[in-house]
C-alpha cells in the first residue's frame, strides 16, 4: 500500500488548460490561427451538465414507468461550452455578431460540422474521456 498523503486534494496534480487551434478560419492581426483555450470540469459540474441533458422518457407499455434518457448531442455540446475559456462563448457582442442566444448554440454556430466534431473530441480528451482503464492498469503493472 502507498501512502494516503498522495491522494491529499494540496498533492494531486492540477490539470492544465489547455491551448489549441480550433479552426484556420478565425485569424489575429498576424494573420495566424488564434488559439482557444479549454479547461478541464469537476464531476459535480459534469453532474449538473447530465442532469440539464436529461428526461424522463415514459416506458412504452408500462403506465406510469419512466426511464431516464440523456441526450448525449445536447450533453457534448454544453460540456464543450462550459470548458471553453477563450473564446469567451458567453459574450452578448459575439453572440450577437452570430445573431444566436447561448454559448452552446454560439459554438455550432461558429464551427463548421468537422470543426466541431475535432473540437468535441478535444474537449472529451481535456475532460479524461479519452483514457482507457485497461491502458491505465497495464501502465500501472509496468
Amino acid at each position: 500500500m502507498g501512502e494516503l498523503s498522495c491522494f491529499f486534494a494540496q498533492n494531486a496534480i492540477k490539470v492544465e488548460n489547455v491551448k489549441c487551434i480550433v479552426s484556420n478560419r478565425f485569424v489575429g492581426a498576424d494573420k495566424k490561427p488564434v488559439k482557444w483555450e479549454i479547461r478541464g470540469i469537476s464531476s459535480e459540474e459534469d453532474e449538473v451538465l447530465k442532469k440539464a441533458c436529461t428526461k424522463r422518457m415514459p416506458v412504452q407499455g408500462k403506465k406510469g414507468m419512466f426511464v431516464p434518457e440523456t441526450d448525449y448531442s445536447l450533453y457534448v455540446g454544453k460540456l464543450a461550452a462550459a470548458c471553453t475559456v477563450y473564446p469567451d462563448l458567453n459574450n452578448k457582442e459575439l453572440q450577437d455578431s452570430y445573431h444566436v442566444m447561448g454559448s452552446d448554440t454560439l459554438l455550432k454556430k461558429m464551427l463548421n460540422p468537422g470543426e466541431y466534431n475535432d473540437y468535441l473530441a478535444k474537449v472529451q480528451e481535456v475532460n479524461g474521456f479519452d483514457i482507457d482503464m485497461n491502458d491505465l492498469a497495464e501502465e500501472a503493472k509496468n
